[in-house]
């Protein structure tokens, strides 16, 4: 570090104080009751403020740079402008003995003898706070919320922004060690607040904001007057009585002196963001210094050592980015690095460090020797066993104990050393002198090798990684390359200020100056590009620059000197160079000019670094074919062309090598069917249609399937065209092609229909199929299409496509909840099994749903169905069996009915004696086990109603017991348990007009029969009436011996005479109405007599059964509709 004055002045009076504004383009200082404004760029004194009556002590600036305030021994604080106008002033009891601004607002802190004075735009009064002792100085913390007042009794006391005292430190030397001048780290980076503190008791301290100490006192040996941070607190101003200011890092260590004055410094400040140190002293004079921070530094292949904060040394891998930094704390002079070994001369002692180990990424340095002695050494170097120290013309070669083994004396001043490398102890050191000399010494040798003598001075030096040649910088910016044997020049270049040679190839180096990076291969033309800073190492494709006080690795792709080498086919030589660091682009570059070049070697790792597989399997099967002796270079130089897209250059070496098929083949693989067809030069037919064809594949490849239909169609290739048409939805191309094709073609017609049914067109598909004559794929097309009537107009054509018709027809309706039409379909179609199924399902849906009115008539159903299926002698007597039992199902779900709905629902529609027959008879009928959904306890308790309301009270009581040893459901608990007890209140009979009468034996049977629903006393069944279960006036009667079945239909055919049907009503028009008359001349004995009709095998009154057909306008047991001719 050095200090260069660059302007002073003198005023007639001692400059108290000082202050910048924050952009530092000028300085304010305190010179007797004057302010003094100087520019700073220059030293000129811009204008004297006069507004004080007596000694300006201090002076501050608002950090904003709009105000700034003085205090002055007259008492007073003035506020003025960044325009030099004074807009404000206030007064203490004492004179001022210091101002500072808060560093976040406009609040200003006044300090007198006896107290200080807080003031703040806002507020109208100065807020103001007694004192203990007198005010010497004061800081504010970074974040503004806290003040540090300075007392001259030695205490330090730390307040917030209301003036309250937060933190008192009391420092050890009392009152004979006045605080003088305070200071807070202005650092951004610190994670405390931390206050330097110079007093008269000749100490320097540090605190923390909680008022403890940081670290011990440090001894001045003089009296401090001021004390500053570095804008960025990386370092600290100290001036005083040893008339001159001292700079500190912040921790305290001397550095070193800025300037020396004739007289006490009192003031000394540094300008903002810069490296530039004001001060003012007792006599009056003002002197400006810049300070130079010189660089500190080594370097060792990709280890760079560096000085930071003047007393700690950063070591940084170049490579890896990896950094660690040795504390030295103190002021580091020199440093020196080779290897593991790493040198750190101090002001009194040079240290010796190692790397714990040989790794190359290892980072880690501890202290092997300490040589403490001091040194006066212009260069510094280090080897593996010795360190090296360069005093103008000499060098001296100090073993690791600070013990001198060697020394060299040099003609002329020694501008530049480097070790190059060598044995352990043995290491070789390159000097360049000043008189152009350049010496080669080995640290053992005590005779230096001069290897050669130049005219002009050395300032830079290189050798290449073999030793043969060497780089020289000479003071003319000229860089110079001499072959170390010959002494030869072999080559210069101009506006060179440092050199390099590139470590891992012989004929690589380069050079920097001008803003340029100069890169120089072999005797080829320098390749330039833009480059700050000096080059101090080439390792491969990176370039060490140091610029300014930062060094880096830049990656430098080795294009230019690659092509340089392409340029001349020196493929191996560009493959080296591509080697340090290129492009993937200048990689594929080199691999393709080698693949035309026919070296194959080099191609080959050329493209395994770019990872191009398929120029990788072009080199192996050139290989393998020039194995098998092919020789013929036109050949292997085609298929080159050929991968590469000349495809033109490719044609004309296939046809000169005689392999013209090989380029149709190319041609047509790339869809250049017009080149193709050029290069054919002969219509032969097959090899055209053959073109078309990959023409229309390619056409279909690229997406243009309308052209590629045209070309499939005029090369005959119809499956493809089809194809395309249908899966582009193509109708009409479709119709044409179908319509041109003979009817014998029956692939492509089949995939015609596959087309139209796919694309909802079934009329087109059917015309397809009658065409080739596919009946059975007709019907299933109208089957799938549901075009049921064309199907069954098909089916009564040919009867063998039945069932193909018919059983889809009744899934279908199944699957459309059409059940009944589905059973009817099935029925048709023969399948018997599949049409029981249906509604046996039907039939469980229907009782598990409660519909017992449906359930009855699918049970009837299924009766007529095992009734058909009899006939069958083989099934007979199951299918009966199975008919009565169906039969008597249905029988008892269509009884249950009315039962279900008289418990359900609100309302009834039947009669009490009607619910009364029915319970009867489902009592009667029920057996231990009664059929799913019919419920026991319903019909006991329907009955007991009934039975009470009837008079059937004997009945109703024997009901109501039976409900006892049941399981009542809740709604019917409270019922059957008030029945039960009302009963009881009833005679123990039944009504006479209930009891049922045999109209066989006359018999009066009771109205509760075990044996059922027969006579007592003949066993002759009962026969009821569908509707309200009385018992009909009917006996059934048996055939003598000798008729049969037949005959006996036949003979009860014969015993009513039929009448052809008369409709009795009559339909009669007038202008203004229309009216229906009731015939009654027309005789009432009809062939549909409801009566004697033969509908469901249950009887009925005739006045109830023709009542309920008007109702349900369909028999209400069987449901057929009287329209319905039936069997």
């Amino acid at each position: 570090m050095r200090a260069v004055l660059t302007w002073r002045d003198k005023a007639e009076h001692c400059i108290y104080d000082l202050a910048f504004k924050p952009d530092g383009t000028q300085l304010i200082l305190a010179a007797g009751n004057r302010l003094l404004v100087y520019d700073t760029s220059d030293g000129t004194l811009l204008q004297p403020l006069k507004g004080h009556k007596d000694t300006v002590y201090c002076v501050a600036y608002a950090k904003d740079g709009k105000r700034f305030a003085s205090g002055s021994a007259d008492k007073s604080v003035i506020i003025w402008t960044s325009k030099l106008e004074g807009i404000l002033k206030y007064t203490h009891n004492d004179s001022i003995q210091c101002v500072s601004y808060n560093p976040l607002t406009h609040q200003l802190a006044s300090c007198s003898s006896s107290d200080f004075g807080l003031w703040s735009p806002e507020q109208k009064s100065v807020s103001k706070h007694k004192s203990s002792s007198k005010i010497t100085c004061c800081s504010w913390t970074n974040d503004g919320q806290y003040l540090a007042l300075g007392m001259f009794n030695g205490i330090i006391s730390i307040r917030n922004k209301n003036g309250e005292e937060k933190v008192k430190i009391e420092r050890p030397g009392g009152s004979l060690s006045p605080i003088w001048s305070i200071c807070w780290n202005p650092s951004r980076e610190e994670h405390n607040d931390i206050l330097a503190v110079a007093d008269w008791g000749q100490k320097l301290s540090f605190y923390q904001l909680s008022g403890k100490q940081i670290g011990k006192d440090r001894s001045l040996n003089f009296d401090p007057c001021c004390l500053s941070y570095f804008t960025k607190g990386e370092y600290i101003l100290l001036g005083g009585s040893d008339k001159q200011v001292s700079l500190f890092t912040k921790d305290g260590v001397r550095l070193g002196t800025v300037g020396e004055q004739n007289s006490w410094v009192w003031t000394c400040k540094v300008k903002p963001d810069s490296n530039y140190v004001v001060v003012g002293c007792q006599d009056g004079t003002i002197s400006f210094y810049q300070l130079i921070f010189s660089t500190v530094h080594g370097l060792y292949k990709d280890r760079y050592a560096y000085r930071d904060s003047m007393t700690d040394v950063i070591v940084q891998h170049l490579i890896t980015e990896q950094k660690v930094r040795i504390k030295c704390k103190e002021l580091v002079k020199k440093i020196a690095i080779y290897k593991n070994r790493l040198a750190i001369q101090l002001p009194e002692k040079i240290l010796i460090y190692e790397l714990y180990s040989d790794d190359s990424s290892d980072m880690h340095y501890r202290v092997k020797e300490r040589i403490v002695k001091k040194f006066e050494c212009n260069l510094l170097v280090v080897c593996a066993d010795h360190i090296i120290l360069c005093q103008e013309k000499r060098l001296q070669c100090l073993s690791f104990s600070g013990v001198k083994e060697r020394e060299w004396q040099m003609e002329s001043l020694i501008r530049y050393i480097k070790v190059i490398g060598g044995p352990p102890g043995r290491e070789g050191l390159l000097v360049g002198l000043k008189n152009g000399q350049i010496l080669k010494i080995f640290v053992d040798n005590l005779f230096a090798i001069v290897l050669l003598k130049q005219a002009t001075a050395v300032r830079c030096l290189d050798m290449s990684a073999s030793r043969k040649k060497l780089a020289v910088v000479d003071e003319n910016d000229m860089c110079l390359v001499y072959d170390i044997h010959t002494k030869e020049l072999l080559f210069q270049e101009p506006n060179a200020n440092s050199v390099a040679w590139n470590t891992q190839c012989e004929d690589m180096l380069c050079f920097s100056g001008g803003g340029y990076l100069n890169i120089k291969a072999s005797t080829f033309p320098v390749h330039q590009q833009k480059l700050q800073g000096f080059v101090v190492g080439y390792h491969g494709s990176k370039i060490f620059c140091l610029h300014v006080f930062s060094m880096s690795a830049v990656e430098v792709p080795q294009s230019a000197p690659m092509y340089q080498y392409l340029d001349r086919k020196m493929f191996k030589e560009a493959y080296q160079i591509a080697c340090l660091g290129v492009t993937d682009t200048d990689w594929r570059e080199l691999a393709m000019e080698a693949l035309e070049g026919l070296e194959f070697e080099t191609a080959k790792k050329a493209f395994t670094r770019v990872q191009d597989l398929r120029y990788l399997e072009l080199i192996n099967s050139i290989e393998e074919r020039k194995k098998r002796g092919e020789t013929n270079n036109d050949l292997f130089l085609a298929d080159v062309f050929s991968y590469q897209g000349k495809f033109h250059e490719a044609a004309k070496l296939y046809k000169r090598s005689g392999h013209e098929n090989l380029a149709l083949e190319m041609y047509t693989d790339l869809r250049m069917f017009e080149y193709a067809k050029d290069f054919l030069e002969s219509g032969d037919p097959k090899e055209t249609k053959m073109l078309i064809t990959k023409q229309a594949d390619w056409a279909r490849n690229i997406n243009e399937p309308k052209a590629a239909v045209e070309m499939y169609i005029s090369a005959g290739e119809h499956v493809k065209a089809i194809e395309i048409s249908g899966d582009h939805g193509w109708v009409d191309t479709l119709i044409d092609i179908a319509r041109k094709l003979d009817k014998a073609e029956r692939e492509p017609l089949l995939m015609c229909a596959y087309y139209f049914k796919k694309l909802d067109n079934p009329g087109y598909a059917a015309e397809t199929y009658l065409k080739i004559g596919d009946l059975k794929s007709l019907v299933q097309l109208h089957v799938e299409t549901q075009r049921w009537d064309e199907a069954f107009a098909l089916g009564e054509k040919h009867p063998e496509f039945k069932d193909d018709i018919y059983v889809p027809y009744a899934q279908w309706l199944a699957e459309n909840d059409r059940f009944e039409e589905s059973q009817k379909a099935f029925h048709k179609a023969g399948r018997q099994q599949e049409a029981v199924k249906v509604l046996e399902q039907l039939t469980h849906n229907a009782v598990v749903e409660n519909r017992f009115n449906d359930a009855a008539y699918y049970y009837w159903m299924l009766s007529m169905q095992c009734l058909d299926i009899a006939q069958d002698p083989a099934q007979k007597d199951v299918m009966l069996n199975k008919f009565h039992h169906f039969q008597h199902l249905a029988e008892l779900y269509h009884g249950y009915h009315a039962i279900h709905q008289y418990t359900e629902e609100p309302f009834s529609s039947h009669l009490p004696e009607t619910l009364f027959n029915i319970s009867r008879f489902l009592l009667h009928s029920l057996t231990k086990d009664p059929p799913l959904g019919i419920s026991k306890v319903k019909t006991l308790f329907t009955l007991a109603k009934q039975s009470k309301a009837l008079g059937a009270y004997k009945l109703a009581r024997h009901a109501y017991d039976k409900l006892q040893g049941l399981h009542i459901p809740a709604r019917f608990q409270k019922s059957i348990e008030l029945g039960s007890l009302t009963i009881r209140s009833k005679p123990f009979h039944d009504s006479e007009e209930l009891v049922p009468l045999c109209y066989r034996c006359s018999t009066n049977n009771p109205l509760l029969n075990n044996l059922g629903n027969v006579c007592i006393n003949c066993r002759q069944p009962f026969v009821f009436s569908a509707s309200s279960y009385e018992v009909l006036h009917l006996v059934e009667f048996y055939l003598e011996e000798g008729i049969t079945d037949e005959e006996a239909v036949s003979l009860i055919d014969l015993e009513a005479p039929r009448h052809k049907h008369e409709n009795k009503w009559q339909e009669i028009t007038s202008s203004n109405s229309q009216t229906l008359r009731l015939d009654e001349t027309t005789d009432s004995m009809r062939d549909d007599d409801p009566f004697t009709a033969k509908l469901s095998f249950e009887m009925f009154h005739s006045e109830d059964y023709e009542l309920l057909v008007l109702q349900h306008t369909c028999c209400p047991y069987c449901r057929r509709r009287i329209d319905d001719p039936g069997p």
